[in-house]
C-alpha cells in the first residue's frame, strides 16, 4: 500500500534512532510525588484529601469540577504531606510508602462485549483518562457525541511525527493487543463501524506488529503514512487516511471522525481490564543525556529524577523541553512533576543550540505559506498582530492554526512567526470575550 499523506508540511531531522529500538523500562518510584489537580484542558479538579490523610494507589484524590475536566488519582500509596500550590498549580504532595497498596476500587470492569457504550464512557471518566499525545483533552468528553452529530470512524494516531519522541512507536511494538482492545472500546463508545491506525513508514516494526494484531479484525485497518511533519495533527491525519477535509473552524466530528492517541487506547484498556486509573504513563527521555530511553513512570515523578534515570546530562544543558522540539515547552524548573501530558523530555546541549540568530526583515519568499499544513498566510498573521488589528485576524482564520511551528522552522529570516501568531490568537480571543 502506498504511504498516504496531507498537502504541505516539512521534513525536519527526526533523531528517533536514539530511542526507537529501546524497549520500555520501569522508572524507579520517587520518595515523594507531586500531583497537580489540573493535568488536563478544562476546569481543575477539586481536592478530596487533606494533609495527614493516608491514600492508596489508584485512589481518587481530585474530583472533576465540570464536564470538561478530569478526575485525578494517587499514583502511589502513602501519606498526604500537603495540598498546596506548586509551580502555580494546586497539587497534592504524597510521601511514598512504597507498599503500592491498591485502592479497593481497582478491579476489572468486565468483558468489552458485555459493557454498554455508556458504561464504557463512565469507566473512562472515572479513570481520569485524557489525550496522551500531549493535548490532554478529557477523553470522556471527546467520546460524548453531541446531538445531531454521527461518528462512523475512529482513527488512532500512531504517526508520532514529532522529532525525537518514540513512546507511541514502542507502545505499538510492545503492547499491540492493548492498542487494539482500546480502539475497539472507543469504536463501541461512539458506535463507529470502522477503525484506522495511522503509522508513519519510518516505524516498520510497529506497522508489522499492528498488522499482526488485527489479523482477525475486519473493521480495523493499519494505514502506512508518509514521514512528514505534522502528520499527526488531527486534520492532517483525516486528510491522509480518509481524504476528507475538516472545515475551517470545525472539528473532526463534523466529518464523522474521532481521533485518539495510541497511548490513550492503552490507558482505556487498563481501565477496563484491570480497573487501574491513569496513574502512570510512558515518556521518551532523550537528547543530551547519557542513556536516552523510553520509561514508564508514576504521575508526579520529578523531571530531574527521570533525567537521572537516563544517566543524567551530557555536558551543560542549554534547554530542557517537555515534549518534542517543534511543539514542546522549555522548562526553567526541573523539580516540577511529570504529568499525564508528559510524552517527552528532550535535553538540548548549549553546543547544539548555539547563539539564537537575530530576526531579519521578511524577504517574501513564501516558504512559510508553502509549509503551513492548514494553508494559512503566516506572514499576514504576523503583520496583523504587530499592527494590533486583532479582529481582522478572524478573516485570515488565525484560530485554525495548530501551532505546529512549521512556519518558524522554514523561515530564512529567523522571524519567530509562531510566537507572533500565538499572540494574535490570544489577542483575538480576548477581543471576542469583550464583545460577548
Amino acid at each position: 500500500m502506498k504511504a498516504r499523506t496531507f498537502e504541505q508540511g516539512i521534513h525536519p531531522r527526526y533523531n528517533k534512532e536514539l530511542t526507537a529500538g529501546k524497549a520500555f523500562k520501569l522508572a524507579s518510584q520517587p520518595e515523594e510525588v507531586i500531583i497537580p489537580l489540573q493535568q488536563h484542558i478544562g476546569a481543575p479538579a477539586k481536592p478530596l484529601v487533606k494533609k495527614g490523610d493516608i491514600v492508596n494507589l489508584g485512589q481518587k484524590i481530585g474530583q472533576a469540577t465540570g464536564f470538561v475536566s478530569a478526575d485525578i488519582h494517587a499514583s502511589v500509596s502513602g501519606e498526604v504531606l500537603a495540598v498546596e500550590k506548586v509551580n502555580g498549580s494546586l497539587s497534592v504532595k504524597i510521601k511514598n510508602d512504597f507498599e503500592d497498596r491498591q485502592d479497593e476500587s481497582i478491579k476489572a470492569k468486565g468483558d468489552l462485549k458485555d459493557l454498554s457504550a455508556e458504561e464504557l464512557k463512565d469507566i473512562v471518566k472515572e479513570a481520569g483518562i485524557v489525550g496522551m499525545g500531549g493535548a490532554t483533552f478529557p477523553t470522556h468528553v471527546k467520546v460524548s457525541i453531541p446531538e445531531g452529530k454521527n461518528v462512523d470512524k475512529v482513527i488512532l494516531n500512531g504517526a508520532e511525527c514529532e522529532p525525537y519522541l518514540t513512546v507511541d512507536h514502542r507502545t505499538m511494538v510492545e503492547q499491540a493487543e492493548k492498542v487494539i482492545y482500546g480502539l475497539q472500546a472507543l469504536m463501541k463508545m461512539v458506535d463507529a463501524k470502522e477503525g484506522y491506525i495511522g503509522v508513519e513508514v519510518n516505524k516498520p516494526d510497529a506497522i508489522k506488529s499492528m498488522q499482526q494484531a488485527i489479523k482477525a479484525e475486519d473493521k480495523i485497518s493499519v494505514v502506512p503514512l508518509e514521514v512528514k511533519y505534522p502528520q499527526g495533527g488531527e486534520k492532517q491525519l483525516i486528510k491522509a487516511i480518509l481524504d476528507q477535509e475538516v472545515p475551517s473552524g470545525g472539528l473532526p466530528l463534523d466529518v464523522g471522525v474521532v481521533v485518539n492517541n495510541i497511548g490513550t487506547a492503552v490507558a482505556i484498556t487498563d481501565a477496563i481490564q484491570v480497573g487501574m486509573p491513569l496513574v502512570e504513563r510512558t515518556v521518551t527521555v532523550t537528547g543530551a543525556v547519557k542513556n536516552p530511553q523510553n520509561l514508564i513512570f508514576r504521575i508526579g515523578t520529578p523531571l530531574s529524577q527521570l533525567i537521572e534515570e537516563s544517566g543524567g546530562f551530557i555536558g551543560t544543558p542549554g534547554k530542557v523541553i517537555l515534549g518534542g522540539p517543534m511543539m514542546g515547552q522549555a522548562q526553567s524548573n526541573l523539580d516540577r512533576p511529570a504529568t499525564k501530558g508528559t510524552s517527552g523530555i528532550l535535553v538540548l546541549s548549549k553546543d547544539e543550540l548555539g547563539a539564537y540568530p537575530e530576526a531579519g526583515p521578511c524577504i517574501r519568499c513564501a516558504r512559510c505559506v508553502d509549509a503551513c499544513p492548514v494553508k494559512l498566510l503566516p506572514t499576514a498573521l504576523v503583520n496583523l498582530t504587530k499592527a494590533d488589528m486583532n479582529l481582522k485576524l478572524q478573516d485570515y482564520h488565525v484560530l485554525d492554526c495548530i501551532e505546529c511551528g512549521s512556519c518558524t522552522y522554514v523561515c530564512p529570516a529567523n522571524i519567530e512567526i509562531l510566537q507572533w501568531v500565538k499572540l494574535g490568537k490570544e489577542n483575538l480571543q480576548a477581543e471576542l470575550r469583550k464583545s460577548e
